[in-house]
């Protein structure tokens, strides 16, 4: 109790108007109507078994949910606005937005116009749906990237591990153990598995960057958790504000080469409907990493 309390005096000289209360209790024996006095819940570094207990709540409250969480030079964001409408504001062109699905999980759902500064300003409502945790952890990657093995060379490796590590939290109810060979080999084990499940070529999976990523879970590096939380942030602004397309729906930052992509992790896709694309990285890229065929020391 002692040391939240600390935390909370920590976090109020940052802002003082914001009044901070602490609850200590168990967040996993919460019941929904717990979350319906928020407007949202951010759920961060906490196990992947908690993070859907959470997220389950917060679906049947009807609440936005997103989980974020780092690892020394990784790090993820992930949101479950269940259905979010929002407005995106822009020049209007000759050609007129149709009412219509954009994606398997967007679509157009009214269009106006506004007079501004002499120019016609088009604004367009639309809807995004989104997937829980517990399935999208289970989602394959979306149909654009699967048919291009361009894209699928160049997704980040953190997808399997980040998946990999969130099994073996559910096995274990922990870390794996740099120090433990058996930890090793298994989390190993399962990185592959879910690098086959993301069909993936074989070639990419680099035994150096499972090395990095295992030695820099629970650490924490102030750049990579302001970014994060920079990200997040603005996120969070836009979906209160309703004004932007939010996180869809997860976004992964790879420290070792300053990229953050965002994946579209959905169980089904609608035929004849494309997903939503990952994005540009949101900083720029520094440099790759390379190495051989995935092996234990």
């Amino acid at each position: 109790m002692k040391r939240a309390q600390a935390a909370v005096t920590q976090l109020q000289k940052l802002n003082p108007r914001v009044t901070i209360t602490v609850d200590t209790s168990d967040i996993r024996s919460k019941p929904p109507e717990f979350y319906l006095p928020f407007d949202i819940t951010i759920a961060s570094d906490l196990d992947f078994a908690t993070l859907c207990t959470i997220n389950a709540s917060t679906r049947l409250a009807n609440r936005p949910f997103y989980a974020a969480g780092a690892h020394g030079f990784y790090g993820y964001i992930f949101a479950d606005l269940i259905s979010h409408t929002f407005v995106v504001e822009r020049e209007k062109s000759n050609v007129p937005t149709a009412l219509r699905a954009e994606s398997a999980t967007r679509s157009v759902i009214g269009v106006s116009t506004k007079k501004e500064n002499g120019k016609t300003i088009e604004m367009a409502t639309k809807r995004e749906l989104y997937t829980p945790l517990l399935l999208a952890n289970t989602s394959p990657l979306a149909p654009e990237i699967l048919r291009n093995r361009r894209k699928l060379k160049q997704t980040s490796l953190l997808l399997p591990c980040l998946r990999a590590l969130w099994d073996f939290e559910k096995e274990s109810a922990r870390l794996p153990s740099t120090d433990t060979h058996a930890d090793l080999e298994r989390f190993t084990l399962l990185a592959m598995e879910k690098h086959k499940e993301l069909q993936l070529p074989v070639e990419t999976l680099k035994s150096d960057f499972l090395r990095s990523f295992l030695h820099n879970l629970g650490s924490e590096l102030a750049p990579v958790t302001a970014f994060l939380g920079g990200q997040l942030a603005q996120d969070v602004i836009n979906v209160l504000g309703q004004r932007e397309q939010p996180i869809q729906n997860l976004l992964l930052f790879d420290g070792d080469e300053s990229r953050g992509p965002v994946y579209a992790l959905h169980p089904i896709f609608g035929d004849g409907l494309e997903a939503v694309m990952p994005v540009e990285p949101v900083v720029p890229m520094v440099a790759a990493n390379g190495g051989p065929a995935v092996e234990l020391d």
